[in-house]
């Protein structure tokens, strides 16, 4: 297949190419290269049997070898021959171990798994002299060891080849007594004794015997001494056997599968009839075992064919020789003459035929495997039919594919649909399905082509129509031209609708190298395009959404590819509505081809849908309709035509009033209120949408008024604004292009009011519906529109609901600036100007600073998110049109935010801002302008990083982001953004924004200057957020790893540093918190500030001693722990003298259990050990 496709791809561009090559060397080997080290590998055998991890070591590296040649197994062909020799003679040796035995056996055992044991077998020596090793070896083998399965396997198969030996076995046997004693059964026993215990084991080794069975048996002198009573003892085995039990269905499963093996013709004629009688009794065709219904079927054809002469019938059908050269160069006149000696055979050869009655038990039997659940079953049974009817006369073979043709009924499942394509291919590949059926056969193929019914949430079908692909394939290449002539153009048809519109990948390949292999075969398809087709179809994969317009402007394909997707498509039941959608967009596509048909006899049928019962089939009708409509409206633009002038005026009405029928009529529960109306509410819209664009007659119209209600009642739930957006530019415009005041008042009314309502919905679909308006809906009320949204965002967001509907709310008001323009010296209440970009810019500016989380989680992202993008959008569209009313200010606040939300942790937002963040300081058109620190900016972010950074991996981003830290200007809001993702909770990013942010802090930890701006915006922070319960953790958890490492080491050598005192007096604050995740961060931070020096020492160490009485027990066993820590880090805190008894008071000390009052005693203990003064209890009235 990997050549194939190269060849195929080899027709395209370079590119193409390329990826052809890399297809071939990935999916095709050369040869054996592991050819050195599998030699390697079984020679080290001896060392490394007797360890079991280096023995599992080499079993599993010789596996992962030969594994990689299951789809090319013939390249080991060349090495196979002293791969069994190494191994064998492991094997052979009376020095080997029973360890190197097994293992080498394994080895032996997955050779035969990748090349197969038919071709394993002859590798095996069967001289004289190994059958009674082997025999001995197999007979010491324990059949219930479950890890050395593999060595009996090979043993029966090796036993197996054994028995090919051209002696009579008793000759092996010598002398079997002496002196009156029995020394050993003879070796005809012996193996069958072997076969036997083998034949009914619950694991592999049963295949092997089934395999040992059918050699043996086959031999002249075990036929004659032994086949009678094993068929005995075969037939009991059955007859006894329940298959209830697992043990039960594997013991019958191995008398079974001897069974099938047994190839002696002469003998199997006798015992036929008994064996069948037993499998009737036993009914397996009822098993609820597959596998012993498969089997099933392959013993009674195998039988079947017992009752049959063992010939090819006569009067089959031939297409011509086997070498292309008689083909081409055979006269018409031996054709001829041949045509008349098969005749003249085949009415001989049926005059002297007589057919048992048993076959007519075989055929019924196999009939019945045609219907059965399983693929597996159905195949063989389908396998069987062919073999079976080829060895009946014409009129019994005749009578059997009438059976066969019986399948395919709607009364039937799919399971007899699928079982009888694979019948039909079956007899059309041997030649059995005569010329004279087609005429019944072709019609019940071109029904499985499509054939797809609904069994309750699922579809049923797939295989059939697969299987119905394979039959077309089957029978391009069973029958002459001349004999598909008539049906050519048909099964073209079908299946190419297969091969474009099937839902099943498998299905449409299927259904294209079916028509491929037609078009090469039956001539009378090249004439009609067939040829062309196929070129353009070998890249159908990437072109699926255009090949269905190629196809349709072959005049044979196109009204039939209309045909399928009105009766079959529009109506589908797939509650995914993906398949009526797809089919109205072809319909689209599909409408110039054809835009007569479709305008009359294509409308005609869906507007009696559309207003039907079936719900499916409205939906579709509905869709349909709009689409058509649209494409007959561009089909008319093309010639300077109106849609009406295209479509009938009966049309027109019907399509009008499709709305109003449903209004009017009882369906209205069911057609926009009931279960139905998540599917027609859509569906309207969209025709709604479609109607407008088409420009349909219908201003002024009472219907507009229905229009408009019903997408003001599904915009609510729905969201489709699209519709509102066609209908208010088509039909609310005057011939000024200026809209009717009238209804702009009322609809920016109505949507301004629903921006309040207490349903989250219906906020989310006015604040929606406001940003879609046409430019000239909001023309005079551009203030009045922003104000709104604005005003509900503020209200909402201080409520922490309608997260929502400020998103929607965000994204509208760059929808309304964008579509009003921009115009420095405008009007504020027309266009965006001088005068409102400052608070239109602050708007979105403060939406960066949603953060509202609820139990989703962050919800303000998605605010924050949309507020980039509508920053992006005004941003790019002023610089393009009015740069003069940028202000620096209103960029730096952009760059500085979008910053901020480039190093926080969330991967996909992070992502998102910094994409817009290179999108802004990369564009050249049009340039924007007063970026701070540009030329900086672009030393760190080359414009390469546009396309090869990947913001969402942290170990790519936090290295360019921390960069920015170096920056004035970007230093604040990077450092905030920061922090949140160096102090969260997700490993990854909190490793990688660390570890980049120490490097830039390692960079400048001995640059005072640096340090100290660092040190002030990092207090900033800390005083701008410490009443910030999203930050303050995150800030604190951030700072104690700073401290930890020695970033302000440079401070810690001056007493009392001021950065030391502010800091020790923010965490104050935090002391008093309930949260315990902020308080042990607030302990980690006042143990990493004892590291600097003076007084502030003993004010660290008094916060200190004040945790370890608090009131919650973890927070002061968490105190004591870190306390012990510090002082092992840093030991000159104390007194070298009282060194050892602090710490022995810490760490013995049951800070989570003891009671208050023991813990003040041991406190001011310590107190007093490390010079702070004692705290007083203070008694609260």
């Amino acid at each position: 297949m990997a050549f194939m496709e190269a060849e195929n791809d080899n027709t395209g561009g370079g590119g193409e190419e390329e990826e052809a090559d890399a297809i071939v060397k990935t999916c095709v080997l050369g040869g054996f290269s592991e050819s050195g080290e599998t030699k390697t590998l079984i020679s080290s055998l001896p060392e490394v049997h007797g360890d079991q991890r280096a023995r599992e070591g080499a079993m599993e590296k010789f596996r992962v070898i030969m594994d990689r040649y299951q789809e090319q197994p013939h390249l080991l062909d060349p090495h196979l021959e002293w791969m069994t020799k190494m191994l064998l003679d492991f094997t052979r040796s009376e020095n080997s171990p029973a360890s190197l035995v097994h293992l080498s056996f394994k080895f032996l055992y997955v050779i035969c798994k990748v090349r197969s044991y038919k071709v394993f077998m002859q590798l095996l020596p069967h001289e004289v002299a190994d059958v009674h090793p082997v025999l001995e070896l197999i007979s010491r083998q324990d059949p219930e060891d479950l890890e050395t399965w593999e060595t009996r396997y090979i043993l029966l198969l090796w036993l197996s080849m054994g028995c090919l030996i051209p002696f009579d076995l008793y000759r092996l046997d010598g002398h079997l007594e002496s002196e009156g004693v029995r020394i050993r059964e003879p070796i005809m026993e012996r193996i069958l004794t072997v076969a036997k215990t083998y034949l009914l084991v619950g694991d592999s080794p049963r295949n092997a015997a089934s395999v040992l069975v059918s050699k043996f048996m086959t031999r002249p002198d075990v036929k004659q001494k032994c086949l009678g009573d094993f068929l005995d003892w075969s037939l009991a085995a059955v007859s006894r056997t329940n298959a209830q039990s697992m043990r039960e269905i594997m013991e019958l499963d191995g008398v079974l599968q001897s069974l099938v093996k047994r190839r002696a013709r002469e003998v199997a004629v006798r015992a036929s009839p008994v064996v069948l009688r037993c499998l009737e009794q036993k009914r397996l065709s009822e098993s609820s075992e597959a596998k012993l219904r498969k089997i099933n079927v392959k013993l009674i054809q195998r039988l079947g064919l017992t009752f049959l002469k063992p010939r090819l019938a006569a009067w089959r059908y031939q297409r011509g020789s086997r070498s292309l050269t008689a083909n081409l160069t055979a006269t018409h006149a031996a054709g001829a003459a041949g045509a008349a000696a098969a005749e003249k055979e085949m009415q001989e050869e049926d005059e002297d035929y007589d057919i048992p009655e048993e076959v007519e038990t075989v055929i019924e039997d196999l009939l019945i495997g045609l219907k059965d659940k399983e693929t597996v079953v159905r195949w063989s049974a389908a396998k069987g039919i062919g073999r079976v009817t080829g060895r009946l006369p014409k009129e019994l073979a005749d009578d059997v594919v009438g059976s066969v043709l019986d399948c395919f009924s709607f009364q039937e499942t799919d399971n007899a649909w699928h079982g009888g394509c694979l019948a039909l291919a079956e007899l059309g590949r041997r030649g059995l399905l005569l010329p004279s059926r087609l005429t019944d056969v072709v019609p019940l193929i071109i029904k499985s082509l499509t054939y797809d019914e609904k069994r309750g949430a699922c579809s049923v079908g797939s295989n059939v129509r697969d299987a119905a692909c394979y039959v077309c394939w089957s029978f391009s290449r069973a029958y002459e031209p001349k004999e598909l002539q008539p049906f050519v153009t048909q099964i073209a048809r079908a299946m190419l609708i297969t091969a474009v519109f099937d839902r099943n990948v498998n299905c449409r390949r299927a259904a294209s190298a079916a028509f491929q292999e037609n078009v090469g075969r039956q001539v009378c398809d090249r004439s009609s395009g067939g040829l062309n087709v196929v070129t353009f179809k070998q890249y159908w994969p990437y072109l699926t959404l255009i090949f269905h317009v190629y196809i349709a402007s072959f005049p044979e394909y196109t009204k039939s590819m209309i045909d399928h997707l009105i009766s079959r498509k529009i109506n589908h039941w797939d509650r995914s509505v993906a398949i009526r959608e797809l089919a109205t967009k072809a319909l689209h596509n599909l409408t110039p081809q054809a835009p007569d048909y479709m305008a009359t006899t294509g409308k005609s049928n869906l507007l009696t849908t559309a207003v039907g019962v079936d719900l499916h089939g409205r939906h579709g009708a509905i869709l349909a309709c709009g689409e058509i409509t649209h494409a007959l409206y561009k089909v008319a633009l093309q010639t300077n035509r109106t849609v009406v002038d295209i479509i009938s005026p009966e049309c027109v009405d019907a399509l009008k009033n499709i709305h109003n029928v449903v209004i009017t009529s009882f369906f209205f529960l069911i057609f926009y209120r009931g279960f139905g109306g998540g599917l027609m509410r859509p569906a309207i819209c969209s025709l709604i949408e479609k109607l407008s664009l088409s420009k349909m007659p219908f201003k002024s119209d009472p219907i507009i008024a229905g229009w408009q209600w019903i997408i003001d009642d599904t915009i609510k739930n729905l969201h489709l604004f699209s519709t509102l957006s066609a209908l208010c530019e088509e039909y609310y415009q005057d011939e000024t292009n200026q809209a009717d005041a009238e209804i702009q008042d009322a609809l920016i009314s109505q949507y301004l009011e629903g921006l309040n309502s207490s349903l989250l919905l219906t906020r989310c679909g006015s604040a929606r519906a406001l940003g879609c308006l046409p430019r000239f809906m909001i023309h005079n009320k551009l203030k009045q529109v922003f104000e709104g949204l604005e005003h509900m965002c503020a209200v909402s967001q201080k409520e922490g609901k309608f997260t929502e509907a400020r998103r929607d709310a965000v994204a509208s008001v760059a929808q309304v600036f964008t579509k009003a323009g921009v115009r420095p010296d405008g009007g504020p209440d027309s266009v965006l100007c001088s005068e409102n970009i400052a608070e239109v810019m602050g708007f979105l500016l403060s939406s960066l600073n949603d953060y509202t989380s609820d139990s989703r989680g962050d919800v303000g992202a998605w605010v924050r998110k949309a507020a980039m993008t509508s920053l992006k959008e005004l941003i790019l569209m002023v610089a393009s049109s009015a740069p003069e009313i940028l202000s620096s200010n209103l960029v730096k606040s952009t760059m500085c935010c979008l910053a901020q939300q480039a190093a926080e942790k969330i991967d996909h937002y992070r992502a998102h801002a910094g994409n817009i963040f290179l999108l802004l300081l990369h564009s050249t058109q049009p340039v924007v302008p007063h970026i701070p620190h540009k030329e900086e900016l672009l030393n760190i972010f080359p414009v390469e990083t546009i396309t090869s950074l990947n913001w969402n991996a942290p170990s790519q981003a936090f290295k360019y982001i921390a960069q920015l830290l170096g920056l004035p200007e970007y230093q604040y809001h990077t450092l905030l953004g920061l922090s949140v993702s160096v102090g969260g909770i997700t490993e990854s990013t909190v490793h990688h924004s660390s570890q980049s942010l120490f490097v830039f802090l390692k960079g400048i930890q001995n640059d005072r200057d640096a340090l100290t701006q660092f040190a002030q915006t990092l207090l900033r922070i800390f005083r701008d957020n410490r009443h910030n319960d999203r930050l303050s953790v995150s800030l604190l958890k951030m700072l104690s790893q700073m401290l930890a490492n020695n970033i302000f080491e440079i401070f810690t050598k001056e007493e009392d540093h001021w950065v030391c005192l502010e800091l020790l007096d923010l965490c104050k604050e935090f002391r008093r918190s309930k949260d315990v995740n902020k308080l042990c961060a607030c302990i980690d931070v006042f143990c990493g500030l004892i590291q600097f020096q003076g007084d502030v020492r003993k004010k660290v160490l008094s916060q200190l001693l004040l945790m370890l009485c608090h009131s919650f027990p973890v927070i002061r066993k968490a105190t004591s722990s870190k306390m012990y820590e510090m002082l092992l880090t840093y030991d000159d805190v104390t007194d070298p003298d009282v060194l050892d008894d602090v710490m022995t008071l810490l760490s013995d000390t049951e800070w989570l259990v003891a009671s208050l009052k023991s813990l003040r005693s041991h406190r001011n203990q310590l107190c007093d050990w490390l010079g702070v003064p004692r705290k007083q209890t203070t008694v609260k009235i």
